[in-house]
């Protein structure tokens, strides 16, 4: 077998508005992350850690935001792009681990939501999957709810 790990990253700006595109759903919230795609940040990691494990580039690359097909574009869409690239190219998902930074809205109530989300855009089951949600204790951009983060690693397999 040749495992591959990959970790990807992301943060955008929050604005008032509404609701917060997060994990390929929609979450009722004042206010919505600001991007030239749907701005999904938890999508956009999970995205990148996949590039990232095939040694492919990141999601910038991909999907330039210089490209106007690419304006307010499905997060969930480009995802499933680099998916179909990797199981082409003989590769399957172990498992993935992702955190998302946030004041605001609580997203554990929306943890399962995420989760199926995720498994069903990268092909694996649910139990693959894992989703955590942090604030940012009232401290810096999270913390002030100016900004949300997410984090991913993934373990990408392949047979040789």
């Amino acid at each position: 077998m040749n495992f591959r790990i990959g970790i990807g990253h992301d943060t955008h700006r929050l604005e008032p508005g509404g609701p917060l595109r997060l994990g390929g759903i929609n979450i009722p919230h004042g206010k919505a992350a600001f991007g030239y795609s749907d701005a999904d940040v938890l999508l956009h990691a999970v995205t990148d850690a996949l590039l990232g494990a095939a040694s492919l580039g990141d999601i910038g690359t991909w999907f330039p935001n210089t490209d106007p097909v690419n304006q307010g574009r499905d997060s969930g869409e480009m995802l499933s792009v680099v998916v179909d690239h990797l199981l082409k190219a003989g590769y399957s998902v172990g498992n993935i681990d992702c955190t998302v930074f946030a004041q605001r809205p609580r997203l554990i109530p929306y943890r399962e939501q995420i989760r199926a989300r995720i498994a069903e855009l990268l092909h694996i089951h649910v139990e693959e999957v894992s989703f955590k949600a942090k604030t940012g204790e009232r401290v810096g951009p999270i913390g002030r709810e100016e900004a949300i983060q997410a984090e991913a690693i993934v373990l990408l397999y392949r047979e040789k």
